[in-house]
């Protein structure tokens, strides 16, 4: 008999002294093969949140089967697998000088904590949760007390919320940091600040650089670059904040049809942040704007007065009201040489602006203002499959009336070079849907050469002559 039988009948059941915890403790640590079948019993408490089931041993060594036969009192002789529930298990127990320890209680001995199952961990979890949402409160004010409240009633049921993202991101959040009611304190307490310091109406007027705001909210002017994880949190908060805003933004509509990668660029600019100002401008002449007070803008109508064009960047773009141009008429050209060239040719009877290449934010936003005020486009680019795509997004994306100009299969042959255009581009051509591209699309695929604007200066200068003779 082994030795763990013992004057068990002389035990009290009820008696669970410390030394005889470690007794326990050690015995099991002897023995590798029970430390097997606990490890297994945690796994399944950890499911159903009670001791129970059952664990199998499989390739079964000689010693493991005399450890095993010794607690359980059982033949194991020859087998190479064993099956004991957690029923067996704490009969051998009781019945042992170990008696008034529980499978709980071996568990927790033997691994050293506490064990929750995933009811009891979801009910603490939620617990906490609602002491935190209670703490962020207390600090909370305007919008980050509307984010407070949603996050609460989430938690009561609301699962349609568009708030109910939060919850799981955040736990997620700091159950990776191992940390978790600290970071989850944290991660609630910067969501308030970064709530509470978006831009309010005066604000919105002067957009802030994304490291500046980094800065005022952590002391870090990186804190929120790309790829961070704060960073993605700040985009999910300002998403919730865009979605909210009582007032609508002159440039809170969704349009990012063709160009997804400016969509993060515009959705930090409805809450008044400049993800990037210095390389995101627009080249123009004759464009003219409101601001948001209402008044022409002084500087935009100086450069007017003196019929020159002008580099206007996204922060001055992002104080207008509204846009409008010389008879509501845009031409826009892909290459900054043949704007210069229309440049010193403009009459301003009409408004010009230069793309140079993918279209950025900037130039954008300008033509979402302009189609407000009934701004006619005529579009002008490189015909090769680039800059047939760009066109054709353009016209998708512009809201007003948009005409091709001069991108026909005749047009083509006028511009046609004798660069090769190699087969991975000619494939782009089959994203080519718009009936007015498609015949030069097939033109482009057949002759397999570029076709540049700057060939067409000639055609694009004298319909400029012809416009100002009428």
């Amino acid at each position: 008999m082994d030795k763990i039988r013992a004057d068990a009948a002389e035990k009290d059941p009820a008696v669970t002294s410390k030394k005889l915890l470690g007794e326990c403790l050690k015995y099991f640590r002897e023995r590798p093969v029970l430390g097997k079948l606990l490890r297994g019993f945690r796994e399944k408490y950890l499911s159903y949140g009670r001791f129970s089931g059952t664990v199998t041993i499989k390739n079964l060594s000689e010693p493991e089967r005399e450890e095993l036969e010794g607690f359980l009192l059982r033949n194991y002789h020859g087998k190479k697998s064993a099956s004991v529930s957690a029923e067996r298990f704490e009969r051998a127990l009781s019945e042992s000088r170990f008696a008034g320890i529980s499978g709980k209680e071996a568990l927790e001995l033997y691994f050293q904590e506490p064990l929750e199952g995933k009811k009891e961990q979801k009910q603490r979890e939620e617990e906490q949760w609602t002491v935190l949402l209670g703490k962020a409160r207390e600090e909370a004010v305007g919008l980050s007390l509307q984010w407070i409240e949603e996050l609460k009633s989430r938690e009561a049921g609301g699962e349609n919320l568009p708030g109910s993202m939060f919850p799981a991101y955040l736990k997620k959040r700091y159950r990776e940091s191992g940390k978790e009611i600290k970071e989850a304190e944290k991660l609630l307490k910067l969501g308030v600040r970064i709530l509470d310091s978006l831009p309010s109406e005066q604000r919105a007027k002067e957009p802030v650089y994304l490291a500046v705001f980094a800065a005022e909210i952590t002391g870090n002017p990186h804190a929120f670059d790309d790829g961070t994880k704060d960073g993605k949190y700040l985009e999910l908060l300002i998403k919730w904040y865009v979605k909210r805003r009582r007032k609508e933004d002159v440039f809170s509509e969704e349009r990012n049809i063709g160009f997804p990668s400016l969509k993060k660029q515009r959705l930090f600019l409805q809450a008044g942040i400049l993800r990037d100002d210095v390389s995101n401008y627009a080249l123009a002449a004759g464009i003219r704007a409101v601001g948001r007070d209402g008044r022409l803008h002084e500087g935009m109508e100086g450069f007017f007065r003196e019929k020159q064009p002008v580099q206007i960047s996204l922060s001055v773009i992002a104080g207008w009201q509204s846009a409008f141009c010389p008879g509501r008429r845009l031409y826009i050209v892909e290459n900054p040489s043949v704007y210069a060239i229309l440049c010193d040719k403009w009459s301003q009877d009409c408004a010009l602006m230069c793309m140079n290449g993918q279209p950025r934010l900037s130039s954008l936003l300008i033509l979402e203002l302009l189609a407000k005020s009934g701004t006619e486009v005529w579009y002008a680019g490189d015909i090769d499959p680039e800059g047939i795509l760009i066109a054709q997004r353009l016209k998708r994306y512009y809201p007003g009336k948009f005409h091709y100009w001069h991108m026909s299969a005749e047009d083509y042959q006028k511009c046609m070079s004798g660069e090769e255009v190699s087969k991975r581009r000619i494939k782009m051509l089959e994203n080519i849907t718009d009936d007015k591209l498609k015949e030069t699309a097939e033109t482009v695929k057949t002759n397999r050469k570029a076709g540049y604007q700057e060939n067409m200066v000639g055609v694009y200068l004298k319909e400029f002559e012809e416009r100002g003779e009428n």
